[in-house]
């Protein structure tokens, strides 16, 4: 089946040229305009249509790809094989859900360092605020809240404990993105089977259990482990 390429009006989207594009075919998969299953539109008709090169085309379904959201097939084209849910673009109104997965990469190259310093700078109070952050986190996740909050406070006593202060002010930084994310994949997994919930909670167990224990690289494999997953449930909860 092969889509139609839709109006003659180009989308607007603001940021990067291949971001722009991301953002648009993501958006048509979740209103269904690129249906689940379908073939969507040709490098050229996509290039044409957005008034951007092919190039710029063939890496935003590079990165789609990437994300699970679509496959290329020798021959044949790119085809739609994830549906996200809605509200992946309600949460995205304040940027774009390209800006929401880069600060998702961003945060796994700053926090899988600070999870690593903070195995081996921890000391008895950083590790009491961090254990009270994650029974925090447990509690808010079988509750109807969600735990964003939560969420947020045991990564910031994860900066915390690596002592070194421009972690932990990269985090206020970009604070209101992080919590786009977060309250993104926690609205998906409310609406999630509770197991969903447990696999949050568990991954958040593995890291402060790898900084109590004083390994680094468990730590910042936990952590880098953790966002990447947290990344990718952004595009849970629709259809497959």
């Amino acid at each position: 089946m092969v889509v139609d390429e839709g109006p003659a009006d180009t989308p607007t989207f603001k940021g990067a040229l291949n971001d722009r594009v991301y953002d648009y075919i993501v958006s048509q998969i979740v209103v269904g305009a690129f249906a689940l299953h379908a073939r969507l539109p040709t490098e050229m008709q996509l290039a044409e249509q957005l008034a951007v090169s092919r190039p710029v085309v063939r890496q935003a379904l590079r990165r789609l790809k990437d994300d699970g959201l679509v496959v290329s097939r020798q021959g044949a084209g790119s085809f739609v094989v994830r549906r996200p849910a809605h509200q992946v673009f309600s949460f995205a109104d304040v940027g774009s859900v390209a800006d929401i997965q880069k600060c998702f990469v961003f945060r796994i190259a700053v926090e899988s360092e600070a999870a690593a310093l903070a195995a081996v700078e921890r000391n008895p109070n950083a590790l009491d605020h961090l254990a009270k952050s994650l029974a925090d986190l447990e509690r808010a996740l079988q509750s109807s809240t969600g735990g964003v909050e939560e969420d947020i406070a045991f990564h910031q006593a994860v900066a915390a404990a690596a002592d070194n202060r421009f972690f932990l002010s990269t985090m206020a930084a970009i604070a209101s993105q992080i919590r786009v994310g977060i309250g993104l994949n926690r609205s998906l997994t409310l609406e999630q089977p509770p197991s969903r919930r447990s696999a949050v909670l568990e991954e958040h167990q593995i890291i402060y259990e790898a900084i109590a224990g004083g390994d680094a690289a468990r730590a910042k494999q936990a952590m880098y482990q953790h966002l990447e997953n947290a990344r990718l449930r952004i595009f849970e909860g629709g259809e497959l």
